[in-house]
């Protein structure tokens, strides 16, 4: 009998210490459930403003969370998910077809803006004036009715979601020539600001309201919430979480997901510059 006792207290320790492992959820003196636990995210700079939202918004529900955010850029995010180094990755673009394994929740819709400094004096760019420009078909403000200047185009990094949206949209996939290739959104921006001949491509949230630069229309549409929805803004790109198959999240984690997801957040996905999915 002794001996059944002690089998059985065993049991109770080793299932309380597992219990005691990572993320959980826990039960309050009321009966409702609350989460505890860290969410470790990796991935686009251009995600900044909705993920910040979004996990404010998050953890002050459920004070026992803790989400971190490293700005890495999307490529960095998919490997860090991929080789289990953190549990959501960031994309601010589709996965590749390499890219394996994994899965992509679409959360928001972002436009990728065109940029220039006023100076150019140029406003509006077709498509595929845009495409010109950036294969170096196209070398001068003047060519397009602007100033008579050389043209600096500016982009981002080879693993940048953001560069991965617009050469796709424009059909210049790894043919791009580039004065500057920068590593982060607000490098971009401030480079366009400080260069009279410049212009760049940058998320649409991160340019809302932004006086300094001049925001181009493409073929006369403006980037905005209505024409990134319905699509008549033609370059634009998603925004994933994204998360490793086969791999279970924890309470936490997956909690997170399905809130980012969910129509609750569509308001505070809208308020921080993008469009939401949900």
């Amino acid at each position: 009998m002794k001996k059944i006792i002690c089998l059985v207290l065993s049991l109770v320790v080793a299932v309380s210490l597992l219990g005691g492992c990572g993320s959980q959820k826990e039960t309050t003196a009321d009966g409702t459930n609350t989460l505890s636990g860290s969410v470790s995210t990796n991935g686009s700079t251009s995600m900044e403003n909705v993920i910040g939202a979004l996990k404010e918004q998050f953890t002050n529900e459920n004070a026992g969370v803790t989400i971190s955010y490293d700005a890495t850029g999307s490529g960095t995010g998919i490997e860090a998910v991929s080789n289990g180094s953190c549990d959501i990755g960031l994309s601010s673009r589709k996965l590749k077809d390499s890219e394996t394994g994994l899965t992509a929740t679409t959360i928001a819709l972002d436009g990728i803006a065109v940029i220039a400094n006023s100076g150019c004096g140029v406003e509006n760019l077709t498509q595929q004036q845009v495409a010109d420009i950036y294969l170096g078909k196209i070398t001068n403000w003047k060519e397009v009715g602007g100033a008579d200047l050389a043209i600096a185009c500016i982009g981002r990094e080879s693993s940048s979601g953001t560069r991965d949206g617009f050469e796709s949209a424009t059909s210049t996939k790894d043919a791009c020539v580039l004065s500057q290739e920068l590593t982060s959104t607000g490098a971009v921006i401030e480079a366009v600001k400080n260069s009279p001949n410049a212009i760049g491509y940058t998320s649409f949230s991160a340019v809302a309201g932004k006086t300094d630069i001049r925001v181009l229309t493409v073929d006369g549409v403006a980037c905005s919430e209505a024409t990134i929805l319905d699509g008549s803004y033609a370059i634009q790109r998603p925004f994933n979480l994204v998360t490793k198959d086969g791999t279970t999240l924890s309470a936490a984690a997956q909690a997170f997901v399905t809130y980012a997801s969910s129509a609750e957040a569509a308001d505070l996905i809208r308020n921080a510059g993008a469009v939401p999915a949900a």
